[in-house]
């Protein structure tokens, strides 16, 4: 799994960016390391990484912008963002994921669950890519698997990737209520563990974009497009 996969670890503490290089370098994982947000803007664009560890509270641009910037980026549309926060708060979890983070991982943090949620991330972005080989349908929404491609009455929406995975599971199964933690387990991958408010966050995001009569609230079970 860690064999060519690139990381960037993002940190303005050299401590941490030490034992992070460390335990990745010794993963088998190709590192690279920025201290504030302009220089993981310059290192993401050169690095090409698979996936930056970004640290929330850095000087000057903090994550939350760092990752907005990235998701701008066309050249760095497959990157993975994962945070790593000591806030807990839910405000900076929601932010973090409204901008496209991956994941939302709070300091402080054993090597060894890094390094599984790592792994976690990049086999479920893996499986992810696999099965994009397909068109689905539904009524009026088209989903182009292989462009990376939604279609809302023949309109383009742009989608983030999270919410496009998420459109995509209950497309595959027009009708069939999803439960949130199938969801969780689909999209994130089981090993990866993500705050509760995560789900209500990106269907929220989701019905914005594509209408909000398009995914059903099944109370107290789940969401379905019907």
């Amino acid at each position: 799994m860690a064999k060519n996969k690139k990381i960037l670890i993002v940190d303005d503490e050299p401590d941490i960016l030490e034992i992070l290089e460390y335990n990745l370098t010794e993963s088998g994982y190709k590192v690279a390391k920025a201290e504030d947000g302009l220089e993981a803007l310059s290192q993401a664009k050169s690095f090409q990484p698979d996936l930056i560890l970004l640290d929330i509270m850095l000087p000057g641009m903090d994550g939350v912008e760092v990752c907005a910037k990235i998701r701008e980026d066309p050249e760095l549309d497959n990157c993975l963002v994962a945070f790593l926060t000591a806030r807990g708060e839910d405000f900076t979890e929601i932010a973090s994921l409204e901008v496209g983070g991956d994941d939302f991982i709070q300091k402080p943090i054993k090597p060894k669950v890094l390094l599984s949620r790592i792994k976690a991330l990049l086999r479920r972005s893996k499986r992810s890519e696999e099965d994009d080989n397909e068109i689905l349908e539904y009524k009026n929404i088209k989903l182009d698997q292989n462009q990376f491609l939604v279609f809302v009455g023949g309109k383009k929406v742009d989608l983030p990737k999270k919410e496009f995975y998420i459109l995509k599971l209950l497309m595959s199964n027009p009708g069939r209520v999803y439960r949130r933690a199938e969801i969780f387990n689909k999209i994130w991958g089981d090993n990866v563990i993500v705050g509760n408010r995560t789900i209500d966050v990106h269907i929220r995001k989701l019905r914005e974009r594509i209408g909000e009569k398009r995914i059903k609230t099944v109370k107290g079970v789940g969401y379905k497009v019907d």
